[in-house]
């Protein structure tokens, strides 16, 4: 049971959203930039969603590990079951040792920003991680511990489902953060 009145059967961040319509454009501004990349960028999409999905996971939010989690798995191939590997140990997960150092520096945000250290920027740019790679990184880590705590924090609902976040996946990897809501054409 959410904290305050939500409406009904709209899980995770969705019910806040539509509960404070304010906020949701610039928050779903916010991940369409973080999470959604352009030709310029080298983390991919899919990279990008690993980073959320990782951080979330850390910070123990069930619907929005899931969510991007699902999106990174649409992204990277479902069959792969990246996402899961990282989750389980991102040190032998199938991902690229760039994306390992990175993932280091993004769970250190997890834990608070003063815990990266020149050690694992170090050790990220040795991979051929960008200064682009290391701030986005730290941005997503950064900005998925607030969505973590929005959701966690007014106690909202996430479906079990897993073939919800597998729809929920494609539709944002496809049509992105900002037009989610939007009616598609049948």
């Amino acid at each position: 049971m959410a904290h305050i009145p939500l409406p009904d059967g709209l899980p995770g961040i969705v019910g806040p959203m539509a509960y404070s319509p304010v906020t949701t454009k610039p928050l779903n501004e916010l991940a369409e930039v973080l999470l959604r990349t352009n030709a310029n960028d080298s983390l991919t999409q899919g990279e990008r969603e690993l980073i959320a999905s990782f951080t979330s996971r850390r910070n123990d939010c069930f619907f929005c590990s899931t969510c991007h989690g699902a999106v990174a798995d649409y992204l990277l191939g479902r069959d792969n079951n990246i996402v899961a590997q990282t989750w389980e140990d991102p040190t032998t997960a199938p991902v690229s040792d760039k994306m390992k150092a990175l993932l280091v520096i993004a769970a250190s945000v997890q834990i608070g920003g003063k815990y990266v250290t020149p050690e694992q920027i170090e050790a990220a740019r040795a991979e051929g991680a960008t200064d682009r790679d290391i701030h986005d990184t730290v941005l997503i880590a950064a900005a998925f511990c607030m969505f973590n705590r929005y959701v966690d924090g007014l106690a909202t609902w996430a479906p079990e489902n897993p073939a919800v976040y597998a729809e929920m996946g494609e539709a944002l990897a496809t049509r992105g953060y900002v037009n989610y809501n939007e009616p598609q054409p049948a």
